[in-house]
């Protein structure tokens, strides 16, 4: 079982409850996504969010469309939450989002772990196109922060 790790620190130029509520609002996923991840809310974003929220989505990739249950294990506004797979594509998934406040700005620090099952076909898929895949998305996701949410720069700059 191997897991994979994509993680980000970024600032966003936009106060931290406003990123926090704009990243917590599951209807805003697809704006997210690349053109190839279409995403849709099916249940579960009618309520507040909050811990114990369980969200499902249609998910369409590359032409294949599957079901997708989130649990939101974790929920403390403004400053954390952690979403969890319960049913879905992998065989593992936990996404976690702080916020912490940077002068006028808010630090964000994303860190996702995933798994893909079926062993050693997994592990090979993820290396050959799944992977670039994986870390096309991210760049993306960070890319549309930027445009929707407030400019996105490095902490270090």
């Amino acid at each position: 079982m191997v897991d994979h790790i994509l993680e980000q620190r970024v600032v966003i130029g936009r106060p931290r409850p406003e990123v926090f509520a704009f990243l917590a609002d599951p209807h805003r996923a697809s704006r997210l996504l690349p053109p190839w991840i279409r995403v849709r809310l099916q249940s579960g974003g009618g309520t507040a969010m909050g811990a114990g929220a369980v969200l499902d989505y249609r998910v369409t990739c590359l032409g294949m469309s599957f079901a997708w249950r989130a649990f939101v294990r974790e929920f403390d506004p403004p400053f954390r939450f952690l979403d969890v797979q319960l049913r879905g594509p992998f065989a593992r998934w936990e996404h976690r989002h702080r916020f912490l406040t940077a002068g006028e700005a808010t630090l964000m620090e994303d860190r996702l772990v995933y798994r893909l099952p079926l062993g050693l076909a997994g592990r090979a898929a993820h290396a050959a196109v799944l992977g670039r895949l994986m870390t096309a998305a991210w760049r993306h996701r960070t890319r549309r922060i930027g445009e929707l949410v407030g400019p996105v720069s490095s902490p270090e700059a």
